[in-house]
């Protein structure tokens, strides 16, 4: 598998699996419906540690241009090689939200709340000021950046195997900390990818896609991205 399959076919896992348990969580009917945020931040850590389990080893499982750009500006990772991970990314995340779309076809019907079915794909923010969502999504990407090169520097080869797992750990304990003002992109592509699935598919009743809001999740990662691997790598060398 190349390292471009390799992260669509990861993004894509991380996408099914953390939009899945949302679906769970909010729409009509579901055996899940209402268990709460627990559940919700329980399902994307452990749909992110699986995801980078399937590929690391091909690509290094970045899923994220937040954390593809972070490697990048700290001389991890080749500039070149971003457009292509980018735009596996991209497409991984569109096709895992059409999947979870697939998996709750009967759902769609009975779930009359737009915002919770606009809420499977992609963030909205619990309290709308899009410069203070703007600040929570760059603090919850700097920490995930500088958590995750935290633990690849500490994952001796003995216990690289845990890497994945400590990962979805990082990711669990920002959803539970930091994740509630905005729902927790703190990646791009997981928010836009589903965001334009949302806008496309035949959703009885779906609403807006709510575009305005689009490029707070977008940007907020990137800046935070970047951020947290300079921070790191400034501390701790590259």
């Amino acid at each position: 598998m190349s390292p471009f399959a390799a992260e669509l076919v990861g993004t894509l896992l991380l996408v099914l699996l953390g939009d899945g348990v949302v679906a769970a969580v909010v729409l009509n009917k579901s055996k899940a419906q209402n268990s709460g945020w627990m559940v919700i931040t329980t399902g994307w850590a452990l749909g992110v540690a699986v995801a980078v389990y399937a590929v690391g080893r091909i690509s290094g499982a970045h899923l994220n241009p937040a954390i593809t750009l972070g490697l990048a500006a700290i001389g991890r990772f080749p500039w070149n090689a971003v457009p292509r991970y980018i735009a596996a990314q991209f497409l991984g995340a569109f096709l895992g939200a059409v999947i979870v779309w697939l998996a709750y076809l009967a759902h769609w019907p009975v779930t009359e709340d737009q915002s919770a079915k606009l809420g499977v794909f992609c963030t909205i923010p619990a309290i709308r000021h899009l410069p203070k969502n703007l600040l929570t999504e760059i603090i919850g990407t700097f920490v995930l950046m500088f958590g995750v090169l935290a633990i690849l520097a500490n994952a001796a080869p003995a216990q690289s195997g845990l890497a994945p797992l400590l990962v979805g750990f990082l990711v669990w304990s920002i959803g539970l900390s930091l994740g509630a003002p905005t729902g927790y992109a703190i990646n791009p592509v997981r928010d836009l990818g589903p965001r334009l699935a949302h806008a496309l598919l035949p959703i009885a009743g779906k609403g807006n896609s709510d575009w305005s809001y689009s490029w707070v999740p977008v940007l907020g990662p990137v800046v935070g991205g970047v951020a947290g691997a300079l921070a790191y790598a400034g501390l701790f060398g590259r």
